[in-house]
C-alpha cells in the first residue's frame, strides 16, 4: 500500500482537497439561489445544465470506482506500481456526489420556473446520446476481461472532455444577449477557485510520489 513520503505534503494535500470541495460545492448554490429569487431560469443555458450532469455523472463513476473498488485498486497498482497512490481522496467522491445531486436540483428549477423560450438544443442532445452510448459500448466491451480500470478511466476522459466544453453554450449565449441576467457569476469564481486549488493538491501529490521514485 502507498504511503505519503512527507506528513507535511499529506496534511497540506488533505486541506487543499476539502477547501477544493467546498469551493467547488458553493459553486452551485449562487445558480440555485438565484433562480429561486427571481422564480425564473431565463438566462441559465439549458445545455450548459445537460454537459455539467453528463461530466459530474461521469466524474463520480471514477472517483467512486477507484476509491471504492478493491478490484479496480488492484488493476491501478499492478499498472502503476503497487508504490502508487491510488489519485482519489473522499473529499472528490464527497464533491462528485454532491455536484450531481446540485446539478439535478437545477434542472428540477427549469422544470418549475419560468424558462422562456429556451429549451436544449439538438446539438446538446446529439452529443450526450452519442457520449452516453459510446460509454455504455465501453461497458460492454469490458465486462468480459473485467477491464474496469480501463472502463473508469473512460469515463474520466468524459467528464475532462465535457469540462472542456460545457460552458461554452453558455459563454455564445451572453455574447448573443449582450447580457449575463440569470446567470450567476459566483458560479464561475467559486468553480475556478476550486480548480486551482485541486491543481495545487494534484501537484503536491506528484512531487511527493517523485521523492519517492528518486
Amino acid at each position: 500500500m502507498a504511503s505519503w513520503n512527507s506528513v507535511e505534503m499529506e496534511i497540506a494535500y488533505q486541506v487543499l482537497g476539502w477547501l477544493a470541495f467546498f469551493s467547488w460545492s458553493f459553486s452551485f448554490y449562487p445558480q440555485v439561489i438565484l433562480n429561486f429569487k427571481r422564480k425564473s431560469v431565463v438566462g441559465l443555458n439549458f445545455d450548459f445544465l445537460v454537459l455539467n450532469l453528463t461530466k459530474h455523472s461521469s466524474y463520480l463513476i471514477y472517483n467512486a470506482g477507484l476509491f471504492f473498488s478493491k478490484a479496480i485498486q488492484r488493476q491501478y497498482h499492478n499498472k502503476y506500481g503497487h508504490d502508487q497512490m491510488i489519485p482519489v481522496a473522499p473529499s472528490d467522491v464527497a464533491f462528485s456526489m454532491h455536484a450531481v445531486t446540485l446539478t439535478v436540483l437545477t434542472l428540477f428549477q427549469v422544470l418549475m420556473y419560468d424558462r422562456g423560450n429556451q429549451k436544449v438544443s439538438k446539438t446538446c442532445i446529439s452529443i450526450t446520446s452519442i457520449i452516453w452510448l459510446s460509454a455504455l459500448v465501453c461497458v460492454i466491451v469490458a465486462w468480459p476481461k473485467h477491464s474496469w480500470l480501463w472502463l473508469v478511466s473512460v469515463f474520466n476522459t468524459i467528464q475532462v472532455v465535457m469540462t472542456a466544453i460545457k460552458y461554452t453554450p453558455q459563454a455564445f449565449m451572453n455574447c448573443r444577449r449582450k447580457s449575463t441576467v440569470g446567470w450567476s457569476i459566483g458560479n464561475i469564481l467559486l468553480d475556478l477557485t476550486g480548480s486551482l486549488l485541486n491543481f495545487v493538491q494534484m501537484a503536491l501529490q506528484s512531487i511527493d510520489q517523485g521523492i519517492n521514485v528518486l
